[in-house]
């Protein structure tokens, strides 16, 4: 089993998680090669009090970005990196971190 810090690389505080924290929906940026088992034992020790219900991930392809500069190496392009995200439905319990405090 992995460590429960090398799973969950850190919870995503957006508009849109944050409003769907309300029906217990959590989301988590994680480990490219996490398995949703892996991710519900990472949540469920780092987090006492939390059982989960239910974990939902989906692969985020990263963007093409346009870099400036000047002389020759003007207008280069790149790509962000790939990532990994968690919904994480709970049974019970709540996660501090997404609460408005």
């Amino acid at each position: 089993m992995k460590e429960a810090h090398a799973v969950l690389i850190r919870p995503l505080l957006t508009e849109k998680s944050v409003a769907v924290a309300a029906q217990s929906k959590y989301c988590f940026e994680v480990a490219r090669d996490a398995t949703k088992i892996d991710i519900q034992h990472a949540v469920e020790a780092l987090f006492p009090g939390v059982r989960v219900a239910k974990v939902n991930t989906l692969h985020v392809q990263g963007k093409e970005r346009r870099f400036s500069g000047y002389g020759r190496a003007r207008r280069k392009t790149g790509r962000s990196p790939n990532w990994k995200k968690a919904i994480v439905t709970l049974r019970e319990g709540r996660i501090p971190v997404f609460e408005g405090a």
